[in-house]
């Protein structure tokens, strides 16, 4: 069995992993650590977890952690993961984390995009940046996994095949993405409250977003020369979900069915990405609560130009079940082990 623990178990993210978690074969939970309900049952702050998880959270005491645990998943605000982590790691143990502190390989641009220094820019060397359907030769053999953000999981393997064929003009790249109400977490904050979100659609953080940052790491380590994209997220009334309707020019004329044949081979032994034929576009109600990332796509003729659309889960794909396939690879366990379930669709 892995043995494993989780700090920052009550948020969204935190909390859609221990439920996956709970019903992992291979996964005894050991310690599920929670500032704010420190001393708690679980089933208390969640009753969703009566009769299927009998635990109580706990505060932070990184001995007891480390000493039982295989594997930890830190799923903390960016800024508070970097200040743990080096512990955890020292003494020998392997650490899946949710934030931005440990996806990059520059400090400089974390620091630029993130506004504060990093506390263990030492440790980016060794980390990996855990998008599974890139990475996976990486991850197995490394100790610490920076789990992407969502929305760059949706969008980079969106373009990943059309960047990495050079079909399309890199300065051309626009993503146009919408998320669901828990991308910004368990918030209290009056932005995410009901009257705020429902009957209502806005956009954020223009040209500011963090994860452009990231998206552009990654394209331009596919590309094999330096990306620079537009990318503007909106806040949509929708619990779980993202939706990436990505553009950019063609480089030559390409029909959808050349590139729908490209994306299948590029993706062929992916288990979570499946990709529509012409015609059919992914939903959110397709991928909703699953592991899965669905793509699609169709060529407008006129301006010679390609539009990707993606989707996936946010707090799965894009954040607890990318972390547990993250775990499988990890353990040298099957990727679909505890994850691959169809969508809940309603």
């Amino acid at each position: 069995m892995i043995k494993v623990s989780v700090l920052g178990a009550t948020g969204y993210a935190g909390i859609e992993l221990v439920r996956l978690l709970a019903n992992h074969p291979k996964v005894k939970i050991m310690h599920l650590v929670s500032k704010s309900y420190a001393g708690k049952p679980l089933a208390e702050v969640y009753p969703s977890f009566k009769n299927v998880l009998d635990i109580t959270l706990e505060d932070m005491d990184a001995d007891a952690v480390t000493a039982d645990s295989d594997v930890v998943f830190t799923a903390l605000p960016h800024g508070a993961s970097k200040e743990v982590i080096p512990l955890l790691v020292s003494k020998g143990v392997r650490v899946i984390d949710f934030s931005g502190d440990y996806r990059y390989k520059d400090k400089d641009v974390y620091e630029k995009w993130y506004g504060e220094p990093h506390s263990s820019p030492e440790l980016l060397a060794q980390s990996v940046y855990g998008l599974c359907e890139l990475h996976r030769d990486e991850i197995r053999k490394t100790s610490l996994v920076g789990n992407p953000g969502c929305y760059t999981t949706c969008a980079i393997l969106a373009l990943a095949p059309l960047v990495g064929k050079g079909l399309i003009d890199p300065v051309s790249i626009i993503i146009d993405a919408k998320s669901g109400v828990t991308g910004a977490g368990r918030s209290a904050a009056l932005d995410y409250s009901f009257c705020e979100c429902t009957e209502n659609m806005k956009a954020y953080k223009i040209a500011t977003h963090r994860h452009t940052s990231e998206i552009e790491q990654e394209l331009s380590a596919i590309a094999g020369q330096q990306i620079t994209l537009s990318f503007t997220p909106h806040l949509i009334p929708l619990k779980r979900g993202i939706l990436a309707t990505c553009y950019a020019n063609l480089k030559k004329t390409a029909s959808a069915k050349d590139l729908i044949d490209l994306f299948k081979a590029y993706y062929k032994d992916e288990k979570f990405v499946r990709i529509y034929e012409e015609g059919e576009l992914p939903e959110t109600n397709h991928v909703a609560g699953s592991n899965f990332v669905d793509i699609g796509l169709a060529v407008d003729s006129r301006l010679n130009r390609v539009v990707v659309v993606s989707c996936l889960d946010n707090i799965v794909k894009g954040a607890a079940g990318q972390a547990v396939q993250n775990m499988n690879i990890l353990f040298g366990e099957d990727e679909g082990l505890g994850i691959d379930n169809a969508a809940f669709y309603l």
